[in-house]
Parts: structure tokens; C-alpha cells; sequence
């Protein structure tokens, strides 16, 4: 509960969380590469780059990995190579096709628990590694890995969240922190048949039209990633932070920072929530509604007496600058 908890000040940690600072970082390439036009075909600006191709859709992710990661915690690094790419493609309404890494490492003995997670993550998710880049011979441990996917005619962005819509949150409470990272790990250990079958929940409601909009919950957070959803979408909304499923006995303050094996967050109908949450309660998967989405532009969270705060507001100030026109304006 909420109570007790200073909601200024968790809006501040929101907003000044590290997870979130990388995601600012965003609107500098953003506009430094010109890609800042809503307009195009698929924007730009989603979990994955959306290719058009024939009646459906290619999806190519990519994740890169701090070297402070990599040096931590190289098998788990690895593991997440793929685990967070297969996120990514889901969030879309997509299914995986094909994986490529590029590995940096000082030597070989550096690089085998890296490459050990790779393999294991690709064989639980049932996800082949085709190809890559391989140095052992750097100066320091680097990692990244893309992904190519394939989704249907109805995709799943950032970009179609609409005013009204619930704004739902599953995530996978079966799981432990994977101590000290803020990394709360409900995959590894887990059998492979389970854990593909609740990602096949994500491309099976895009067919269905059940959600319009989605994104993978990442090191921003649930607040931190619905406001990279809102910014896209160009809409504003309230989140009740009790209604956040969280596992038991975490305090708010360590949840809400949090990057979950599988989270996601969907912007649905309201008269369509109940078949969503209906769906991800049969894999064992917390879910709620958590918030709704207005016009406002700018996000607030509220607590248990009601009370709210903001955490963004986009007129004042873009987040990674994928909500702006193709003039580049914040749009009325």
C-alpha cells in the first residue's frame, strides 16, 4: 500500500531514476538522426523497427548491455541477450524468428559464461542463434544482440494508445531479485514450455484486437516505460500505484524501479480488459488495470487516498522525443 509513502517524493525517484535517465538520452539521437516523424509508415520509436512485408511485418530488436553489467553478472548478461529481445518483439505483437550477437571480451575464459547464457536462453526459448561478431581480444566485456521477429497485419506500438483506454500491467511475480541488480528474475530456472507459452500470449492478443497499444516494461520501470508509452502515443493519464502488481513483502520504492523478466504494459478498451487480464491469469501471470489514459499530455500517479502527483508532463518538456509531428513540434 501507498500509505505511509511520501508520493512527492516517488514521483521525484521516478523521474530521477537511472533506468529513466538512459531512456532521456533517447531524444538527442532521436533528433540528431532526423527520426522524429509520427507520420511515417510504422514511426519510429517501439520496442522494435516494424518492416513491412507482404501481409504482415518484420520486427528487428536490438539490445546493447553496459560493460558494468557484463562484468557483474556475464552469464545472466548473456541470458538476457535474449530474453529481453524476445520482449521486445512480443511487446509488438510478434514472434521470434532469429537471433545475431556481438560479443567483446579480453579472452576466451572471459567470454564462455557469456556465451553460456546466450545458448541457454536461445535453447529454453526455443530461438536459434544464426550469426554474429565475435572479439576476444578487447580491452573490455561489451554485448549486444538483436533479434528478428515476425508479427501479423496488427501490430501492437507505442504509437496507438488511446484516450479512455485502460492502461493494464502483467507481470510475472514467480520470480526472486537478482541480487543487488534491480533485476527481478521470474526466467531462469523456469521451464521452457511456460515460459514460451506466456510470451505467445502477447502476439495472441494483437490478433484478436484485444489491445491497441503495448511496450515491454524496461530499466524505467512500470511508471518510468508507461511514460515512454504516453509520450508516443500523445496522451496523458493518472496510474494508481496500488493497483501495480508487485510481489509480496517488496516495498513500492524498490518495485517501481524494477526491470521484470516479463512485464508488459497494454492500452486496451475498457470493454476489452476483462478478456486481456482473463488471459494472462490463465498462465499464472499477475494483471490489472492499473491506471486510465486521458488527454492531458502530462502523467501523474496516484495513491491509496487519492492523492496525486506528476511525474511528466510533455508539454513542458519531451522524455526520448518520439511524441513530437514530423515538424518536430510537441503536437496540440
Amino acid at each position: 500500500m501507498t500509505a505511509g509513502f511520501d508520493l512527492q517524493a516517488l514521483a521525484r525517484q521516478i523521474r530521477d531514476a537511472r533506468g529513466l535517465a538512459h531512456k532521456r538520452d533517447i531524444d538527442a539521437v532521436v533528433t540528431r538522426l532526423g527520426l522524429n516523424a509520427r507520420n511515417a509508415r510504422v514511426p519510429v520509436g517501439d520496442d522494435c523497427a516494424a518492416i513491412p512485408d507482404g501481409d504482415g511485418h518484420l520486427l528487428l530488436a536490438i539490445e546493447g548491455f553496459l560493460d558494468s553489467f557484463v562484468a557483474a553478472d556475464p552469464y545472466f548478461a548473456g541470458y538476457c541477450g535474449i530474453m529481453v529481445n524476445l520482449s521486445d518483439v512480443a511487446a509488438m505483437g510478434g514472434r521470434p524468428l532469429a537471433v545475431v550477437d556481438a560479443l567483446w571480451s579480453r579472452d576466451d575464459a572471459a567470454a564462455d559464461p557469456v556465451l553460456a547464457g546466450l545458448a541457454d536462453a536461445a535453447a529454453l526459448y526455443g530461438v536459434p542463434i544464426v550469426g554474429g561478431h565475435t572479439n576476444t581480444r578487447a580491452g573490455a566485456g561489451n554485448l549486444a544482440v538483436a533479434m528478428l521477429g515476425r508479427a501479423g497485419p496488427r501490430l501492437l506500438t507505442s504509437f496507438d494508445a488511446a484516450p479512455g483506454d485502460d492502461l493494464v500491467a502483467a507481470i510475472d511475480l514467480r520470480g526472486r531479485f537478482r541480487e543487488p541488480h534491480p533485476y527481478w528474475d521470474a526466467s531462469t530456472g523456469s521451464p521452457g514450455e511456460r515460459l514460451r507459452g506466456d510470451l505467445e500470449v502477447l502476439p495472441a492478443l494483437a490478433e484478436a484486437g484485444l489491445a491497441r497499444a503495448a511496450k515491454d516494461i524496461s530499466m524505467a520501470g512500470v511508471v518510468g516505460t508507461a511514460l515512454m508509452l504516453l509520450e508516443c502515443s500523445q496522451v496523458g493519464g493518472v496510474i494508481d500505484l496500488d493497483a501495480i502488481p508487485r510481489p509480496e513483502g517488496v516495498p513500492l520504492p524498490r518495485w517501481l524501479p524494477a526491470f521484470p523478466s516479463f512485464g508488459f504494459l497494454l492500452s486496451v478498451r475498457p470493454d476489452g480488459t476483462p478478456a486481456v487480464l482473463a488471459r494472462f491469469a490463465e498462465r499464472g501471470v499477475a494483471a490489472a488495470k492499473i491506471g486510465t489514459l486521458d488527454t492531458s499530455r502530462v502523467a501523474r500517479v496516484r495513491d491509496a487516498a487519492g492523492e496525486q502527483a506528476v511525474v511528466w508532463d510533455f508539454w513542458a518538456s519531451p522524455l526520448i522525443g518520439c511524441g513530437r509531428d514530423e515538424d518536430g513540434g510537441i503536437a496540440p
